[in-house]
């Protein structure tokens, strides 16, 4: 029966391997990584838990975010998923998943764990990016289930920045999209050429531009390659959220108030989502179903939380409001 363990963010975080046995994708044996805060909030009468899943090359390592719900009573848990931070394995390929809804199998343990560590709490997601694309695919599928999100005491989803449409021309999703098809058939861990992509995590990282520190083997800085199997799983992602979901809980979609692409690292850089097309996410969030609140964030970075103290403190406060008001 697994147990936890001290995680190396500090000794009010523990880790917990979730086995999810032989890899569909044909790389081995793995595994998932559920994180918690411990030690702060009392599991056997807290009313609400969130957990928290990362985005693309990226785990959790946010302690501020961590703690913001801690503060308030809220139980906290974060997923590195398969092949991802904590979870990855040697020989592995980071991130990469052939299908989106593989990822369905450990985030039904992590809630399931839980549900059974926090007995009488409701459960909240809270996803950044790619993980904003995975949570809400997932909570369609379970909503269309016998009894739906309340089979798990489901009630919320908080999005920063989700990766909701391929950013970029027309075109460039008009031809991209097909022959990512054709070719995840035929080479699907095939790298894509995308040349340098290192911006975002130099305007970041404390050792570059930035006030954060993580650790550059788990989110490198240039990121991880991208392969074609991977970014197909993706577009078929964006093609189900673009048909309509019903995620069956009230959600919290923020994002910056620009977007703004530039290879060097510029004042604009820092105050701006450097990676998405924040008017795509206004575009295509109502397509979640439900309740949705969508809030622009202004001078946020791509990942709002870590944006400068004053843009974050504004987004703590847009996102405390709407726990208030949906989850109390």
């Amino acid at each position: 029966m697994a147990t936890w363990t001290a995680d190396f963010l500090g000794p009010e975080y523990q880790q917990r391997e979730i086995p999810l046995g032989e890899d569909p994708d044909g790389e081995g044996t793995i595994s998932a990584t559920l994180i918690r805060h411990h030690g702060t909030v009392d599991p056997a009468t807290a009313t609400q838990a969130v957990i928290y899943v990362h985005g693309y090359t990226d785990y959790f390592y946010n302690t501020e975010f961590a703690e913001f719900f801690v503060n308030r009573g809220i139980a906290f848990y974060a997923l590195d998923l398969r092949k991802c931070g904590r979870s990855r394995q040697p020989g592995q390929s980071a991130h990469y998943v052939s299908d989106l809804a593989l990822y369905d199998a450990e985030i039904e343990d992590a809630v399931r764990i839980v549900n059974e560590e926090v007995p009488n709490a409701k459960v909240a997601f809270a996803a950044h990016s790619t993980g904003g694309l995975v949570v809400p695919l997932w909570l369609d599928r379970l909503n269309q289930r016998p009894q739906g999100v309340d089979a798990f005491s489901i009630n919320g989803l908080i999005l920063n920045s989700p990766w909701f449409d391929l950013q970029g021309s027309a075109i460039v999703r008009e031809v991209a999209t097909p022959v990512a098809r054709v070719l995840s058939l035929a080479v699907p861990t095939r790298i894509l050429p995308l040349g340098d992509t290192s911006a975002y995590g130099r305007s970041i990282h404390a050792s570059e531009s930035g006030h954060w520190e993580f650790d550059d083997d788990l989110k490198p800085v240039k990121g991880f390659p991208i392969r074609v199997g991977w970014f197909n799983a993706i577009r078929r992602g964006h093609a189900a959220l673009h048909r309509g979901l019903e995620i069956g809980v009230p959600s919290l979609v923020m994002r910056s108030s620009r977007s703004f692409k530039s290879h060097e690292i510029v004042p604009k850089s820092m105050i701006s989502d450097t990676v998405l097309d924040v008017r795509q996410i206004a575009r295509w969030a109502g397509c979640l179903g439900n309740a949705v609140t969508s809030v622009p964030i202004r001078n946020a970075m791509h990942d709002i939380f870590l944006s400068r103290d004053d843009v974050r403190e504004n987004a703590y406060a847009v996102m405390g409001d709407w726990i208030d008001r949906n989850l109390a």
